[in-house]
Protein backbone atom coordinates (compact mmCIF):
# COMPACT_ATOMS: atom_id res chain seq x y z
CA UNK A 1 0.00 0.00 0.00
CA UNK A 2 1.47 3.35 -1.44
CA UNK A 3 0.22 6.34 0.95
CA UNK A 4 -0.72 9.24 -1.11
CA UNK A 5 -2.76 11.35 0.52
CA UNK A 6 -3.43 12.02 4.33
CA UNK A 7 -6.42 14.28 6.18
CA UNK A 8 -6.21 14.73 9.66
CA UNK A 9 -10.20 15.03 10.72
CA UNK A 10 -11.49 16.71 13.83
CA UNK A 11 -14.78 14.17 14.40
CA UNK A 12 -16.35 16.98 17.14
CA UNK A 13 -16.40 19.46 14.18
CA UNK A 14 -19.31 21.16 13.78
CA UNK A 15 -18.67 22.68 10.31
CA UNK A 16 -17.49 19.81 7.58
CA UNK A 17 -15.42 22.04 5.97
CA UNK A 18 -13.23 23.13 9.01
CA UNK A 19 -13.25 19.29 10.14
CA UNK A 20 -10.22 18.65 7.96
CA UNK A 21 -6.63 19.29 8.25
CA UNK A 22 -4.53 17.97 4.72
CA UNK A 23 -1.04 16.79 6.40
CA UNK A 24 1.91 14.79 4.87
CA UNK A 25 1.24 11.45 4.20
CA UNK A 26 4.78 10.23 6.66
CA UNK A 27 3.99 13.00 8.86
CA UNK A 28 3.02 12.33 12.46
CA UNK A 29 -0.21 11.57 13.42
CA UNK A 30 -0.88 10.12 16.39
CA UNK A 31 -0.09 10.60 20.21
CA UNK A 32 1.99 7.54 21.90
CA UNK A 33 -1.24 7.39 24.06
CA UNK A 34 -3.60 7.11 21.46
CA UNK A 35 -6.32 4.46 21.94
CA UNK A 36 -5.87 3.44 18.59
CA UNK A 37 -2.59 2.45 18.37
CA UNK A 38 -2.19 1.42 22.27
CA UNK A 39 -5.63 -0.95 22.31
CA UNK A 40 -6.75 -1.07 18.84
CA UNK A 41 -9.69 0.94 19.94
CA UNK A 42 -11.68 2.00 17.26
CA UNK A 43 -13.67 1.91 13.84
CA UNK A 44 -12.48 2.06 9.94
CA UNK A 45 -13.73 1.45 6.75
CA UNK A 46 -12.24 1.32 3.08
CA UNK A 47 -13.83 2.63 0.18
CA UNK A 48 -12.21 1.69 -3.65
CA UNK A 49 -12.19 4.96 -5.44
CA UNK A 50 -12.68 4.30 -9.35
CA UNK A 51 -11.26 7.30 -11.75
CA UNK A 52 -11.35 9.73 -9.03
CA UNK A 53 -15.45 8.31 -7.65
CA UNK A 54 -15.69 6.99 -4.26
CA UNK A 55 -17.83 3.68 -4.30
CA UNK A 56 -20.81 2.52 -1.92
CA UNK A 57 -20.13 5.83 0.08
CA UNK A 58 -23.64 5.57 1.81
CA UNK A 59 -23.16 1.86 2.64
CA UNK A 60 -19.59 2.39 4.10
CA UNK A 61 -21.30 5.32 6.13
CA UNK A 62 -24.19 3.24 7.16
CA UNK A 63 -21.45 0.67 8.52
CA UNK A 64 -19.22 3.14 10.08
CA UNK A 65 -22.25 4.45 12.40
CA UNK A 66 -22.64 0.70 13.34
CA UNK A 67 -19.29 -0.24 14.03
CA UNK A 68 -19.43 2.99 15.97
CA UNK A 69 -22.45 2.12 17.84
CA UNK A 70 -21.15 -1.12 18.67
CA UNK A 71 -17.85 -0.04 20.38
CA UNK A 72 -19.80 2.50 22.06
CA UNK A 73 -18.21 5.91 20.35
CA UNK A 74 -19.90 9.00 19.52
CA UNK A 75 -21.70 8.68 16.31
CA UNK A 76 -19.48 10.10 13.45
CA UNK A 77 -21.28 13.02 11.63
CA UNK A 78 -21.66 11.34 8.14
CA UNK A 79 -21.18 14.45 6.28
CA UNK A 80 -17.67 15.16 8.39
CA UNK A 81 -16.77 11.70 7.49
CA UNK A 82 -18.53 12.02 3.43
CA UNK A 83 -15.89 15.10 3.21
CA UNK A 84 -13.16 13.63 4.18
CA UNK A 85 -13.86 10.95 1.43
CA UNK A 86 -14.63 12.84 -1.09
CA UNK A 87 -11.66 15.63 -0.48
CA UNK A 88 -9.22 12.73 -0.74
CA UNK A 89 -10.82 11.05 -3.60
CA UNK A 90 -10.69 14.44 -5.56
CA UNK A 91 -6.54 14.38 -4.70
CA UNK A 92 -6.04 10.41 -6.06
CA UNK A 93 -4.63 10.91 -9.40
CA UNK A 94 -4.07 7.03 -9.88
CA UNK A 95 -6.88 4.89 -11.97
CA UNK A 96 -8.09 2.97 -9.19
CA UNK A 97 -7.33 3.95 -5.18
CA UNK A 98 -8.70 3.75 -2.04
CA UNK A 99 -9.86 5.70 1.10
CA UNK A 100 -9.25 4.38 4.66
CA UNK A 101 -10.93 6.38 7.22
CA UNK A 102 -10.71 5.60 10.90
CA UNK A 103 -12.15 6.76 14.00
CA UNK A 104 -10.15 6.38 17.17
CA UNK A 105 -11.54 6.53 20.81
CA UNK A 106 -8.70 8.71 21.18
CA UNK A 107 -6.13 10.44 23.22
CA UNK A 108 -5.83 8.29 26.66
CA UNK A 109 -4.46 11.13 28.60
CA UNK A 110 -6.72 13.97 27.43
CA UNK A 111 -10.12 11.84 26.00
CA UNK A 112 -10.52 13.68 22.71
CA UNK A 113 -11.31 11.65 19.77
CA UNK A 114 -8.90 11.37 17.01
CA UNK A 115 -9.49 10.50 13.24
CA UNK A 116 -8.29 10.91 9.49
CA UNK A 117 -8.37 9.59 6.12
CA UNK A 118 -5.90 8.17 4.20
CA UNK A 119 -6.09 7.72 0.52
CA UNK A 120 -3.77 5.17 -1.20
CA UNK A 121 -3.00 3.40 -4.40
CA UNK A 122 -3.85 -0.32 -4.46
CA UNK A 123 -1.08 -3.04 -6.43
CA UNK A 124 -3.84 -3.74 -9.18
CA UNK A 125 -4.20 -0.38 -11.29
CA UNK A 126 -5.66 -2.43 -14.61
CA UNK A 127 -9.60 -2.55 -14.85
CA UNK A 128 -9.56 -5.91 -14.89
CA UNK A 129 -11.64 -8.67 -12.33
CA UNK A 130 -9.38 -10.15 -9.14
CA UNK A 131 -7.21 -12.66 -10.06
CA UNK A 132 -8.43 -16.26 -8.42
CA UNK A 133 -7.75 -17.15 -5.19
CA UNK A 134 -6.55 -20.28 -3.24
CA UNK A 135 -8.70 -20.41 0.63
CA UNK A 136 -8.25 -22.41 3.75
CA UNK A 137 -11.04 -22.84 6.43
CA UNK A 138 -10.52 -22.11 9.61
CA UNK A 139 -12.56 -22.68 13.24
CA UNK A 140 -13.02 -18.99 14.84
CA UNK A 141 -13.63 -20.26 17.92
CA UNK A 142 -17.30 -18.57 18.51
CA UNK A 143 -20.57 -19.72 18.11
CA UNK A 144 -22.94 -18.60 15.07
CA UNK A 145 -25.19 -16.96 17.72
CA UNK A 146 -21.98 -14.78 19.20
CA UNK A 147 -23.43 -11.76 18.34
CA UNK A 148 -26.56 -12.16 20.62
CA UNK A 149 -25.02 -14.34 23.34
CA UNK A 150 -21.80 -11.81 23.68
CA UNK A 151 -22.01 -8.50 22.15
CA UNK A 152 -19.08 -7.19 23.77
CA UNK A 153 -16.91 -9.55 22.01
CA UNK A 154 -17.63 -7.04 18.95
CA UNK A 155 -18.31 -9.40 16.31
CA UNK A 156 -19.71 -7.90 13.42
CA UNK A 157 -18.08 -4.62 14.10
CA UNK A 158 -14.94 -2.97 11.85
CA UNK A 159 -12.32 -2.24 14.65
CA UNK A 160 -9.12 -1.54 14.72
CA UNK A 161 -8.24 -4.68 16.31
CA UNK A 162 -7.07 -6.91 13.70
CA UNK A 163 -4.39 -9.11 15.08
CA UNK A 164 -6.56 -11.94 15.18
CA UNK A 165 -7.63 -11.55 11.18
CA UNK A 166 -3.78 -10.71 10.35
CA UNK A 167 -2.46 -14.20 12.30
CA UNK A 168 -5.07 -15.91 10.28
CA UNK A 169 -4.44 -14.80 7.09
CA UNK A 170 -0.67 -15.72 8.26
CA UNK A 171 -1.93 -19.27 8.94
CA UNK A 172 -3.07 -19.71 5.58
CA UNK A 173 0.41 -18.96 4.13
CA UNK A 174 1.61 -21.66 5.82
CA UNK A 175 -0.89 -24.16 4.44
CA UNK A 176 -0.35 -22.65 0.54
CA UNK A 177 -3.36 -20.61 0.34
CA UNK A 178 -4.02 -16.85 0.42
CA UNK A 179 -7.29 -16.17 1.59
CA UNK A 180 -9.30 -17.49 5.38
CA UNK A 181 -12.96 -18.51 5.39
CA UNK A 182 -13.76 -18.85 8.89
CA UNK A 183 -16.29 -21.32 10.63
CA UNK A 184 -18.09 -21.10 13.63
CA UNK A 185 -17.59 -23.37 16.81
CA UNK A 186 -21.32 -25.05 15.76
CA UNK A 187 -20.22 -25.41 11.98
CA UNK A 188 -21.56 -22.64 9.87
CA UNK A 189 -19.44 -20.89 7.38
CA UNK A 190 -18.93 -16.95 8.75
CA UNK A 191 -16.78 -14.52 6.43
CA UNK A 192 -13.09 -14.00 5.92
CA UNK A 193 -10.76 -11.63 7.60
CA UNK A 194 -11.51 -8.67 5.15
CA UNK A 195 -14.07 -10.61 2.61
CA UNK A 196 -17.83 -11.89 2.58
CA UNK A 197 -18.59 -14.84 0.96
CA UNK A 198 -20.91 -15.66 -1.95
CA UNK A 199 -21.29 -19.62 -3.18
CA UNK A 200 -23.41 -20.32 -5.69
CA UNK A 201 -25.45 -23.75 -5.53
CA UNK A 202 -27.87 -25.04 -7.81
CA UNK A 203 -28.11 -21.65 -9.45
CA UNK A 204 -28.67 -19.88 -6.59
CA UNK A 205 -26.01 -17.40 -5.24
CA UNK A 206 -25.68 -17.64 -0.88
CA UNK A 207 -24.46 -15.45 1.70
CA UNK A 208 -24.22 -16.22 5.27
CA UNK A 209 -26.71 -13.50 7.54
CA UNK A 210 -25.26 -11.23 9.42
CA UNK A 211 -26.84 -12.20 12.37
CA UNK A 212 -24.41 -14.80 12.79
CA UNK A 213 -21.69 -12.40 13.82
CA UNK A 214 -20.55 -11.05 10.19
CA UNK A 215 -20.10 -7.92 8.58
CA UNK A 216 -22.42 -6.53 6.67
CA UNK A 217 -20.85 -6.95 3.54
CA UNK A 218 -21.18 -3.91 0.84
CA UNK A 219 -19.49 -5.46 -2.47
CA UNK A 220 -21.39 -8.71 -1.72
CA UNK A 221 -24.49 -6.42 -1.48
CA UNK A 222 -24.02 -4.44 -4.81
CA UNK A 223 -22.67 -8.05 -6.12
CA UNK A 224 -26.32 -9.27 -5.17
CA UNK A 225 -27.82 -6.11 -6.88
CA UNK A 226 -25.69 -7.20 -10.34
CA UNK A 227 -26.91 -10.39 -9.84
CA UNK A 228 -30.50 -9.26 -9.58
CA UNK A 229 -30.52 -7.26 -12.88
CA UNK A 230 -29.78 -10.20 -14.80
CA UNK A 231 -32.68 -12.02 -12.78
CA UNK A 232 -30.44 -14.55 -11.17
CA UNK A 233 -31.62 -15.63 -7.64
CA UNK A 234 -29.78 -14.52 -4.46
CA UNK A 235 -30.40 -15.55 -1.02
CA UNK A 236 -29.34 -14.93 2.61
CA UNK A 237 -28.85 -18.29 4.52
CA UNK A 238 -26.31 -20.36 6.68
CA UNK A 239 -24.13 -22.75 4.88
CA UNK A 240 -21.90 -25.50 6.35
CA UNK A 241 -18.74 -26.60 4.97
CA UNK A 242 -20.22 -29.37 3.11
CA UNK A 243 -22.23 -26.58 0.82
CA UNK A 244 -18.92 -24.47 0.13
CA UNK A 245 -17.67 -28.38 -0.76
CA UNK A 246 -20.75 -28.72 -3.12
CA UNK A 247 -20.57 -25.26 -4.82
CA UNK A 248 -20.50 -24.65 -8.18
CA UNK A 249 -18.51 -21.13 -8.09
CA UNK A 250 -17.46 -19.41 -4.84
CA UNK A 251 -16.00 -15.63 -4.58
CA UNK A 252 -14.61 -13.84 -1.81
CA UNK A 253 -16.19 -9.89 -1.51
CA UNK A 254 -13.78 -7.31 -0.65
CA UNK A 255 -13.78 -3.07 -1.10
CA UNK A 256 -10.94 -2.42 -2.90
CA UNK A 257 -10.38 -5.94 -4.64
CA UNK A 258 -14.07 -6.80 -5.45
CA UNK A 259 -15.63 -10.35 -5.88
CA UNK A 260 -12.17 -12.91 -6.20
CA UNK A 261 -13.31 -15.95 -7.61
CA UNK A 262 -11.92 -18.89 -5.31
CA UNK A 263 -10.62 -21.79 -7.43
CA UNK A 264 -9.52 -24.16 -4.53
CA UNK A 265 -10.56 -24.49 -0.80
CA UNK A 266 -8.60 -26.65 1.20
CA UNK A 267 -6.36 -27.50 -1.18
CA UNK A 268 -9.91 -29.29 -3.59
CA UNK A 269 -10.83 -27.48 -6.27
CA UNK A 270 -13.80 -25.15 -6.87
CA UNK A 271 -15.04 -24.07 -10.58
CA UNK A 272 -14.08 -20.68 -11.66
CA UNK A 273 -16.93 -18.80 -13.52
CA UNK A 274 -15.06 -15.80 -15.26
CA UNK A 275 -18.01 -14.65 -16.94
CA UNK A 276 -19.80 -13.91 -13.89
CA UNK A 277 -16.87 -12.59 -12.30
CA UNK A 278 -16.22 -10.54 -15.23
CA UNK A 279 -20.11 -8.69 -14.28
CA UNK A 280 -20.00 -8.81 -11.36
CA UNK A 281 -16.85 -6.65 -11.57
CA UNK A 282 -18.02 -4.12 -14.80
CA UNK A 283 -21.23 -3.76 -11.79
CA UNK A 284 -19.10 -2.53 -9.06
CA UNK A 285 -16.74 -0.17 -11.33
CA UNK A 286 -19.81 1.44 -12.44
CA UNK A 287 -21.14 2.18 -9.22
CA UNK A 288 -21.91 5.74 -7.99
CA UNK A 289 -20.96 7.65 -4.49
Amino acid sequence: MKPLILFRVDPRAVDPASALQRVEPDAPLLTATDLAATRGDGVFETIVVVDGIPQAVEAHLDRFERSARLLDLPAPDRAVWRRAVEAVAAELRVPRGAVKYVLSRGDEATGALTGWALGFAPLRQRAEPPAETDAVLLDRGYRSDVAKTSPWLLQGAKTLSYAVNMAANREARRRGAGEVIFVSSDGYILEGPNSTVIARIDGEYITPPVEFGILPGTTQADAFDALRTEDERVAVRALTPADLFTADALWLCSSTRGAAPVRSLDGRPVPVDHDVTRRIFAHLNARKA
